[in-house]
């Protein structure tokens, strides 16, 4: 599936200008703690996040992520889409929320690119 199927199916808006809709995105995760994000994605992923900071484009550069979208129909600070820009990482934003977002993209064939955590005591605390 490219960021533009993708797009249509979860009824996205894209924030930048600077993206390759044709770029192929290999499955999907969700999470909001960053730290899940780069434990346990995998590359060329579509990260689908409640977090709309420059954090997360910048954790999306170091996980190889192909694109991010924002749930709830969240419009990030103009310094996170400006980020963006420059690092060709397409933002888009949709208005489901995490759960129907995940299960549209799941149930039109993308799969779950998150890796297995390691069994261990959870440090949630």
């Amino acid at each position: 599936m490219n960021i533009r199927d993708m797009m249509q199916i979860i009824e996205g808006t894209l924030l930048t200008r600077t993206a390759d809709l044709n770029r192929e995105v290999k499955g999907g995760f969700g999470a909001d703690l960053m730290s899940d994000v780069l434990a346990s994605i995998q590359p060329e992923a579509v990260l689908l996040t409640g977090l709309c900071n420059p954090q997360v484009v910048r954790t999306a550069q170091m996980a190889d992520v192909a694109a991010i979208v924002l749930v709830r129909g969240k419009h990030p600070p103009i310094e996170t889409i400006r980020l963006a820009n420059e690092e060709n990482v397409p933002l888009v934003s949709t208005p489901y929320g995490m759960f129907e977002a995940c299960g549209r993209l799941h149930s039109a064939g993308l799969a779950s690119l998150e890796r297995p955590m390691q069994n261990g005591p959870c440090e949630c605390e």
